[in-house]
């Protein structure tokens, strides 16, 4: 896979993750939260709000840049705001996720996080994949 379609496929899933997230949570936030994390107030529905409209800006940035390579120099600004969202949104899912009872979705979502954050972190360290590594072999 050459790195303009890798880059491609990581951001236009990157794009559908955050964009489904955050349309269930901009409209079900008051469904959704206390299923997520037990013993969430019905007032923290605004937070879910909040959350749900960073993850829709990301999620737009995402896919109007679906087609560039990212990766290394290229991108970068792209890259470093998926790592932070994606290593933030794993921390953040990862502690209620390891309470006893916790839903499996949140242990999902906080996987699911997490190894977006480590593709975006191999992005930013190694440039884009498949392009640094053909003029190592030269």
């Amino acid at each position: 896979m050459n790195a303009a379609r890798s880059s491609t496929a990581i951001t236009m899933l990157s794009a559908c993750v955050l964009a489904a997230g955050g349309v269930a949570l901009l409209f079900a936030s008051d469904e959704l939260l206390p299923r997520l994390i037990p013993g969430t107030p019905t007032s923290a529905t605004v937070l879910g709000q909040l959350v749900a409209a960073g993850w829709l800006a990301v999620a737009w940035l995402d896919w109007s840049q679906r087609h560039l390579v990212i990766g290394g120099i290229y991108g970068r600004p792209m890259v470093l705001a998926n790592l932070a969202l994606y290593m933030v949104s794993a921390f953040s899912t990862g502690h209620p996720a390891m309470t006893a009872g916790a839903p499996p979705v949140l242990r999902l979502l906080t996987l699911l996080f997490g190894a977006l954050a480590l593709v975006y972190a191999a992005l930013l360290m190694r440039g884009p994949f498949g392009v640094d590594t053909a003029a190592q072999s030269d």
